[in-house]
């Protein structure tokens, strides 16, 4: 068990948050939930002693393990993806290699009654009860199933780490540390770089796996599944529901309601109080009466209502101009890099007003598909736009093709164009984006604000053809909400990539799976295909022991 006493995290005269306290117990699934800038990251960064809080303290037990990967990290690169993961088991090893030494200097020593041969006898014996006491695990076949299940092939096993995107370094990072299986992981924003199918296992081995986790996240989904705990952090202080995020968000409702009914009947209590201190003061016979409720005035803490963030991105496409009634064909199309075949004879044609998901693990053609059919790149086969499509295209990478020396301002008024010049600051303003906000450089932006600026520029002209490929990475649950709301409104045709379940389920009518160099057409909705996939999952996760 361990318990978190008393933290505060004060900062140039602000108080974070204070006087938090809350106990983790071993099978504690926990989402830490909360307002961007509350502290959750910080919170999560003092249990994991990666940062001190001003006062308070985090006790662990004695030999217990607390894991934890950050939003952002660097993987060295002096090792193959293989040994940068097996590094999980690195005091293993360590324990293995010492005793080995200590035995090849018994057997080389000759002074059999000195302090010294007795000392490393004892070194020895002690080394070894706590080796021979580990499990017996077959550790090259632990760190394979780790890695594949979080999207690596065999080949990609012996390439060094430094061949790899930060994205897949994360990964790399995170089965090093369900290697490791600590007693507490810590995740803050763990989905973020990683496919469906991988979301998939992760969730199903933090629950059937892992002992007590903490999670930051907004995937609805992933932390609906995972946690049975709750710690909300807001205005300076915690609240502890054991329940999942959506019963949560149901409590936490009820309990604002409870405040609101509480302060409105607390205000009704001081004006009537104040009416009667008003009225009689000078009152020669209701004197101490005045006084007694001037000091209980004085002493009475005033009820505070919980904090709502009124922030809301307004979204809506413009009407979508009327396309053919094809606007995506595809016609037996392969596409290769030197030996690596992404797909072969790859078919699929999108009727206008069609909304689609295409789904698979990163690597397997996604993208690609997408840059096929804008023409980006050449393909063997055919790709064809219909009549009249006029295309929006929101890359994975959109927010950080923006020019980080731009204002807000600048960033919008560069790319529009006629009578939309006119409307740029409204725009702006149904974007969250306002007043001095305009003039800020792109490079001081989250990258919530960056992906909401870029999403800007792809409604200043009206497109029919719709394609977003991870849209909602850095989004907040809020903006995914709305975008979600708006785009099953509009009525353009949609091709969307994300792996955010809870974002997809309602959008699409058709899934396109890329797997093992196939692009497969399913007539159902993501729900039931990721259920299948779900059933897999679980599978290859029990083999995990």
């Amino acid at each position: 068990m361990i318990s978190v006493d008393n933290l505060a995290v004060e900062f140039s005269g602000t108080t974070l948050f204070s006087d938090v306290s809350f106990v983790i117990n071993p099978t504690d699934k926990i989402a830490l939930m909360g307002k961007n800038g509350a502290g959750k990251s910080t919170m999560m960064k003092i249990i994991a002693g990666e940062q001190k809080a001003t006062r308070g303290a985090v006790r662990v037990p004695k030999d217990a393990v607390i894991a934890y990967l950050p939003q952002h990290l660097l993987t060295q690169d002096d090792a193959t993806v293989f040994e940068e993961a097996a590094k999980a088991f690195k005091q293993v090893f360590a324990m293995r290699d010492e005793m080995e030494r200590l035995n090849k200097e018994l057997e080389t020593r000759t002074d059999y009654e000195s302090d010294a041969y007795m000392t490393i006898i004892e070194q020895v014996a002690d080394l070894g009860e706590k080796y021979y006491a580990l499990e017996e695990v077959n550790y090259d076949a632990e760190v394979e199933k780790a890695l594949k299940g979080l999207g690596f092939k065999q080949s990609d096993f012996n390439r060094p780490t430094k061949e790899f995107s930060g994205g897949w370094r994360m990964r790399i990072e995170l089965a090093k540390i369900l290697l490791q299986k600590p007693d507490l992981i810590l995740l803050d924003e763990p989905t973020n770089h990683i496919d469906i199918e991988s979301v998939i296992w992760l969730e199903d081995f933090l629950v059937n796996k892992a002992q007590a986790v903490i999670v930051i996240s907004h995937d609805r989904a992933f932390i609906d599944n995972i946690t049975n705990r709750t710690i909300e952090v807001t205005m300076g202080r915690i609240y502890d529901y054991k329940a999942s995020f959506t019963h949560y968000e149901q409590l936490r409702a009820d309990r604002r309601q409870h405040q609101i009914k509480a302060f409105q009947e607390q205000q009704k209590y001081i004006a009537d109080n104040m009416a009667f201190i008003e009225r009689f003061k000078g009152t020669y016979s209701k004197t101490n009466q005045v006084s007694s409720r001037e000091r209980m005035l004085e002493k009475l803490q005033i009820i505070e209502i919980d904090e709502v963030d009124t922030s809301a991105l307004k979204l809506r496409f413009p009407p979508a101009p009327r396309s053919g009634d094809y606007p995506v064909t595809v016609k037996d199309v392969s596409k290769a890099y030197g030996e690596h075949e992404v797909f072969k004879n790859a078919s699929m044609s999108i009727s206008r007003g069609e909304k689609v998901s295409f789904v698979g693990r990163n690597g397997e053609g996604k993208s690609t598909m997408i840059k096929a059919i804008l023409g980006e790149i050449e393909v063997q086969g055919t790709c064809e736009l219909g009549h009249n499509v006029q295309v929006g295209y929101f890359a994975q990478n959109q927010a950080a093709l923006l020019d980080n020396d731009l204002t807000i301002f600048q960033t919008v008024d560069e790319v529009a164009q006629g009578e939309i010049r006119t409307q740029i600051k409204n725009i702006l303003g149904r974007f969250m984006f306002s007043g001095d906000d305009l003039d800020k450089k792109v490079g001081q932006l989250s990258g919530g604000e960056k992906t909401r600026l870029a999403m800007v520029k792809l409604l200043l002209e009206p497109v029919n053809l719709l394609i977003l490929d991870e849209p909602t990475n850095h989004l907040d649950l809020k903006s995914k909400d709305v975008l979600k709301e708006a785009l099953s409104t509009y009525d353009g045709t949609l091709i969307l990539v994300s792996h955010d379940r809870a974002f997809l389920q309602g959008l699409s009518q058709k899934v396109f799976e890329f797997k093992d160099q196939r692009v497969i057409e399913h007539f159902e909705t993501i729900d039931a295909f990721l259920e299948r996939n779900r059933i897999k999952s679980i599978a290859d996760i029990q083999l995990m022991k």
